[in-house]
């Protein structure tokens, strides 16, 4: 599993391959803002312009508020935030950092599986749902263990997208059935190596180059699982 990640790892900092990063970077900042942004107008439907309150008047600072604290609350949110990012991550940017990790440890193989792309957003999707709902449910858990918290979030979580990578990763090259049997037969190292890609998640601006490493790593992991031999 260590060696799969740290393979990716020397695999974005070959020559040529700082592109793909910086790619994989700018598109991870844009979804995390996306969301950010999608965060805070929910924000404004939800709390008004100014409110009034007993002994105190009317209160409408709550704007200025909101825009000073906006950058630390983008810290702390990207705690949470940067899993769905991660998990939209794989239907748009997988296939490139796969070719490239291929091409450099696995020459020989055949052109990889054609998933369309109808079939891909459909993956993505049905995964950010139930990484949505389960993470929703999760937050009662989350609050009531208090500093333990983030094992729960990186035990769930590392689940999720281990589950979901290695899938995305596997589906290129076998069709989905086999994949998901794939994953049953060797899900706890999947899930090992989705923890060691959760737990980096929670580290603000370190998380940003972490949906790069992971589609890396993961189709590392596949090919180990696969049995591929490494050129």
């Amino acid at each position: 599993m260590l060696g799969d990640l740290f393979r990716a790892l020397r695999d974005m900092l070959r020559p040529g391959a700082q592109g793909v990063l910086a790619a994989g970077v700018a598109l991870s900042a844009g979804l995390l803002a996306a969301f950010y942004a999608a965060l805070v107008v929910a924000i404004g439907w939800v709390v008004p312009d100014q409110v009034t309150l007993p002994w105190i008047g009317t209160v409408d600072w709550i704007d200025n508020l909101l825009s000073w604290g906006s950058a630390a609350l983008m810290l702390v949110l990207s705690f949470f935030l940067m899993v769905p990012v991660a998990s939209a991550f794989t239907g748009l940017f997988l296939e490139r950092v796969a070719a490239m990790v291929e091409a450099r440890h696995y020459p020989g193989l055949p052109e990889p599986r054609r998933v369309g792309l109808a079939e891909t957003t459909r993956e993505s999707l049905a995964f950010l749902g139930v990484m949505l709902a389960v993470n929703a449910v999760a937050l009662i858990g989350y609050f009531a263990l208090g500093p333990l918290a983030p094992l729960l979030f990186w035990a769930v979580n590392g689940y999720l997208l281990g589950r979901e990578y290695f899938q995305m990763a596997a589906m290129r090259r076998m069709p989905r059935a086999e994949a998901a049997a794939l994953f049953r037969a060797h899900r706890l190292r999947i899930w090992a190596s989705g923890v060691a890609m959760a737990a980096p998640l929670s580290v603000p601006v370190l998380n940003l180059v972490v949906p790069v490493l992971g589609a890396a790593g993961f189709t590392h992991v596949y090919h180990s699982l696969a049995g591929t031999r490494r050129g």
